[in-house]
């Protein structure tokens, strides 16, 4: 709406959330009874113009059956190729639709097919950060609540940490959809006061926030505790931002037996499988027998194992906690990390840094380790955010061995101190081969 209004154009939306009936992009033939346009046409009729700003909302929520793929039906829709001359079955005419300035929204990717995708500019809006949030709510959230609770600020004010404290304590999104909810809920509360007792008026305050939303909901407190062994602090990305997740290992004596708890997905577990195979190669460098495996059963775990999570950036996480737990030296609990392991001990990059980096300063963690090929990826993450944090950018799983543990493993560090010899010169080859 707000592109429509920047470019003078008309607006109009369709969604596409559970449409699986290829007849509601293309129309139905006209021999049909109840035969309609395709509401592709449809909407151009009700725009009254050529050149409209046209929204396809849940592009990602299509489904298909045995009526035929929309998907596919909208490949020709969005192809600037071929839009010129879209048919559509009730029309039965070419019908131009090459000045039409298309916008679809999705919340993943992923179910999106991959032609489909070929034909659109994919951009990815992240999460806004706290300062950001802070600021949408004292701006714009707050007085369009006010307003529809008819009160006015002469009734109440609502302080920048009562804003904060609702933001960290009360959601846990990338969105300020219920930050917006949570002000609207005290806003409320506050409206039934003002209607029985006259001239009722209130400062919002962090102190005060419990008694209009209850117990807080949300609690980040792993920095503040101590650094133990085998216990690491990882980053994940969510659908709802970035979060925290703790890696515990445990080792007993048994018989070689690599076990995985926390309902890891596939891609999580093979991390944790090379993460072992790391671990063994480097062995005599840990200060370990080479067959120290053979007695000791290692037990991987990722608390709270009701929630399903996956994906490939625990690598380095599971390593350092192995590492540790079999050392026994403990990990620096003030930092957090996230990269993904190869067999060789490589860091590979990840996504979602941003909100992973989001994540770590909001548990009041102000150091992480990121894998070297990630450095590109810092200037999308908000100035105030990259100043605020000490970030170390590695390559191998040695250097993050050296960062991580509270004291460094004797072999590492004289490995790492070692510099890397320079290449010898080239031989010329002497006598009557050479002038030849």
């Amino acid at each position: 709406m707000s592109i429509a209004k920047a470019t003078g154009r008309k607006f109009v939306r369709m969604s596409l959330g559970g449409v699986r009936d290829e007849a509601e992009i293309r129309g139905h033939r006209r021999t049909y009874i109840g035969a309609l346009p395709g509401q592709i046409i449809q909407m151009m009729k009700k725009a009254g113009t050529k050149n409209p700003v046209f929204m396809l909302d849940e592009v990602d929520k299509m489904a298909m059956d045995f009526r035929g793929d929309p998907s596919a039906a909208l490949l020709e829709v969005l192809d600037p190729e071929q839009n010129f001359m879209f048919v559509d079955h009730y029309l039965d005419v070419e019908y131009d639709l090459s000045q039409v300035f298309f916008v679809a929204t999705a919340n993943v990717l992923h179910t999106i097919p991959a032609p489909l995708q070929d034909r659109m500019e994919v951009l990815r809006l992240h999460g806004y950060t706290e300062p950001e949030k802070t600021e949408i709510a004292k701006q714009f959230l707050v007085k369009k609540q006010l307003a529809q609770t008819g009160l006015t600020e002469k009734n109440v004010r609502f302080t920048e940490d009562a804003i904060q404290t609702i933001i960290r304590g009360y959601t846990r999104e990338s969105g300020v959809r219920n930050l917006e909810r949570e002000i609207g809920n005290i806003c409320r509360k506050i409206a039934r006061k003002v209607v029985k007792e006259s001239g009722y008026k209130i400062e919002v305050t962090a102190a005060n926030v419990p008694d209009f939303l209850g117990v807080i909901k949300f609690r980040d407190t792993m920095a503040h505790e101590k650094s133990e062994v085998g216990l690491v602090t990882g980053l994940a990305w969510t659908e709802v931002g970035g979060s925290i997740l703790s890696t515990e290992v445990s080792v007993v004596d048994g018989k070689g037996k690599l076990t995985l708890t926390g309902k890891l997905g596939d891609v999580m577990q093979e991390s944790a499988q090379a993460a072992m195979s790391y671990i063994r190669s480097r062995a005599v460098a840990l200060g370990l027998t080479r067959d120290f495996y053979r007695n000791l059963d290692i037990h991987v775990h990722v608390p709270e194992g009701a929630i399903p999570k996956d994906g490939p950036s625990a690598g380095i996480t599971i390593a350092t906690a192995i590492a540790s737990a079999l050392s026994k030296i403990p990990v620096r609990r003030d930092l957090a990390m996230t990269g993904e392991i190869t067999l060789r001990g490589k860091v590979l990059p990840i996504g979602g840094l941003k909100e992973k980096l989001l994540a770590a300063h909001r548990a009041g963690i102000f150091e992480a380790i990121l894998p070297k090929e990630n450095e590109k990826d810092l200037a999308e993450v908000p100035e105030n955010l990259r100043n605020a944090m000490k970030l170390h950018c590695v390559e191998n799983m040695d250097q993050v061995l050296l960062i991580a543990l509270e004291r460094p493993l004797p072999e590492i560090a004289s490995e790492e101190a070692q510099p890397i010899p320079p290449l010898p010169p080239p031989t010329i080859e002497q006598g009557p081969a050479a002038h030849q």
